[in-house]
């Protein structure tokens, strides 16, 4: 009896072929990527082949930002988390002085736009008056660290149930490219040409990591946008500190660290290798503090911890 062999069934378009499976012999009918340009200091071709969709809290696509900013980045993830959520009906957000000043005109949420460094403390007037509202500040590192360590620190100590977002880019970006606290040492700035040296300038304050160590926290993460892996992990840690401050446990930072090629002396196409090397390796990367579901107790979180009222 001949045996007659079953047709071929197309692999799932989901499914990935394994390492052992034969090379086909057909060629692709898939449309082939055109190179848009050779210019060197553009990303890879393959990377201008992605996907583009704007957020629902967006109104429009047009900013001021320098080419390879990564501030764009982190406050569209900032929306998606929003609105996936469902609380932008709700959401107020209090931004600080810094690059990303201009672009929150293009969002579609309750804005408060205060003095340099002051946001936390305005948050948590905002807060306590409209406890049923959800609100988050949009700080840079100059801003939040230089003009407002102050404000922050005693806004987590007292456990505030506020979000604060930190972009992270180790400039005052606003003001040409001068060092601010967060400069990381031998970087570059307009204010540290050979390089921030700490016998001069002192070392940088990560601020995350000392807030993660207050007891009135309830979560605490440190992410980047230099990287597909990162940006993911990004959206998951802002996410995670709504829910926090959803559930009363406290207050919560996710500290975003973001390119700044004008500010760092470097070609746009090189910022996510210059941020992936110097910031990602001065700050570590992670969730510092309150890791796990939401309504969890803080993991070490400060002399005394958090415990949230289930626990209590």
């Amino acid at each position: 009896m001949t045996r007659t062999e079953p047709p071929a069934t197309p692999a799932s378009p989901s499914t990935l072929p394994s390492a052992s499976a034969s090379t086909p012999t057909s060629t692709p009918t898939s449309t082939p990527l055109v190179l848009l340009d050779t210019d060197p200091s553009r990303p890879p071709a393959g990377a201008q082949k992605v996907a583009s969709a704007s957020p629902r809290l967006l109104q429009s696509t047009e900013h001021h930002f320098c080419s390879g900013c990564g501030e764009p980045v982190a406050l569209r993830l900032l929306l998606e988390v929003l609105d996936e959520l469902g609380v932008a009906d709700r959401a107020i957000g209090v931004v600080g002085h810094g690059c990303y000043g201009g672009f929150v005109t293009t969002m579609d949420v309750d804005i408060l736009q205060c003095l340099h460094g002051r946001a936390p403390s305005c948050a948590t007037g905002i807060r306590r008056m409209r406890p049923e509202a959800v609100v988050f500040t949009i700080q840079g590192d100059g801003d939040m660290i230089n003009e407002g360590l102050q404000e922050v620190l005693h806004t987590a100590a007292r456990g505030e149930n506020v979000t604060c977002v930190l972009l992270n880019n180790g400039v005052f970006g606003d003001t040409g490219g001068h060092m601010t606290a967060a400069t990381v040492v031998g970087q570059r700035t307009k204010t540290s040409l050979e390089g921030r040296d700490p016998a001069i300038h002192g070392y940088p304050i990560a601020v995350a990591d000392m807030i993660a160590g207050l007891s009135g926290v309830g979560y605490v993460a440190r992410g980047a946008v230099h990287s597909g892996p990162g940006i993911t992990t990004t959206k998951r840690m802002l996410r995670r500190a709504f829910e926090r401050q959803l559930a009363g446990a406290g207050f919560s930072l996710v500290e975003i660290l973001t390119m700044c090629p004008t500010g760092w002396f470097v070609p746009a196409a090189q910022g996510g290798t210059y941020s992936e090397q110097q910031l990602a390796g001065a700050y570590p990367l992670g969730e510092l503090a309150g890791g796990g579901p939401a309504g969890q107790a803080t993991a070490g979180g400060g002399a005394g911890g958090r415990v949230d009222a289930a626990a209590r």
